[in-house]
C-alpha cells in the first residue's frame, strides 16, 4: 500500500527488510596498504607508544592522553581490550611494517543500524598516507557490508583537521551540538558528520578509484584527490571550512 504524503502527521517509511546487524567482531581487516587488528596490549602497546613518543599533540582532542610512560599507556590499552564499545583496532602501515595508530567503532546501535568511527589516533608517521585513508575505508566497508544504515563521525568543533578529513572521506556535515560535553575540563562543542547506506555504493567506487595504484605517480603523489571524488556524494558542506 502506498503511504500518503499529505498526512498532517507524516511518518517515516517502513523498513520492511531491516534486520539489526551484528556487533563488530575482532576479525582483521587487510588492504593493499594497511592492516587492522583487534587492539591488544601484549601485541601493540609498546610499539604504538614508540610511534606516539614525542607527539603529544595527537591527544589534544582526545578524552585521554598524552601518556607519560609506556606502562601508563600499556594499562590504558589493556583496559580497552575487553570493552565492546568502543571497540578498538590497531593500525599497521604495511608500507613501513609498523603499528602506527588506533581507531574504534563506538556508539554502536544495532537496533537502529547506526555506528560511529572515532577515537582515531594516528601517529605522524601514519597521517596523510594511503594507509591511513585505506584504514578508514576498510572500517566503513565492514560496517556497511554488515548491514549498518548510518555511519557517523564526530569531533571537537574546533578540530578543523578532523572536520576537513571527514568531508574528504565522504561524510556529510550535519551541524554542531553546542556544549555537548566536557573533555579534560574544557567545554566541547561537537561537530556531527555522517554517511548513509544509500550513499555507500558511490563512496565505495570513489575510494577504490583513489586507492588504485594507477592513481599515484612514480613518486607516490596522488593524481585525483579523494575529496574531489567524494564531493558529489556529500549532501552538505561545512560552512566553517
Amino acid at each position: 500500500m502506498t503511504e500518503r504524503t499529505d498526512d498532517p502527521r507524516p511518518l517515516g517509511p517502513r523498513l520492511e527488510n531491516f534486520t539489526p546487524p551484528p556487533r563488530p567482531d575482532g576479525r582483521p581487516m587487510v588492504g593493499r596498504y594497511v592492516e587492522l587488528a583487534r587492539l591488544s596490549a601484549e601485541a601493540h602497546a609498546a610499539l604504538l607508544f614508540r610511534a606516539y613518543a614525542g607527539h603529544d599533540a595527537v591527544w589534544d582532542y582526545m578524552p585521554v592522553g598524552p601518556f607519560s610512560s609506556a606502562s601508563q599507556f600499556h594499562r590504558w590499552v589493556r583496559d580497552q581490550e575487553e570493552i565492546a564499545d568502543p571497540f578498538f583496532f590497531a593500525i599497521r602501515n604495511r608500507e613501513s611494517g609498523q603499528w602506527e595508530g588506533v581507531a574504534s567503532y563506538l556508539r554502536i546501535k544495532p537496533e537502529s543500524g547506526s555506528i560511529e568511527v572515532g577515537f582515531i589516533s594516528m601517529s605522524p608517521a601514519l597521517q596523510r598516507t594511503r594507509a591511513a585513508t585505506e584504514a578508514m575505508y576498510l572500517m566503513m566497508k565492514r560496517a556497511f557490508e554488515a548491514g549498518y544504515r548510518r555511519y557517523e563521525w564526530k569531533c571537537d568543533a574546533l578540530n578543523k583537521p578532523s572536520r576537513r578529513a571527514a568531508q574528504r572521506l565522504g561524510f556529510s556535515y550535519e551541524g554542531v551540538f553546542r556544549q555537548a560535553t566536557v573533555v579534560k575540563g574544557r567545554n566541547r562543542d561537537t561537530a556531527w558528520f555522517a554517511m548513509i547506506d544509500a550513499e555507500w555504493p558511490a563512496l565505495k567506487e570513489a575510494f577504490e578509484a583513489w586507492l588504485s595504484p594507477t592513481n599515484f605517480d612514480e613518486d607516490g603523489q596522488q593524481i585525483e584527490r579523494l575529496g574531489d571524488l567524494t564531493r558529489l556524494v556529500r549532501v552538505a558542506s561545512d560552512p566553517t571550512l
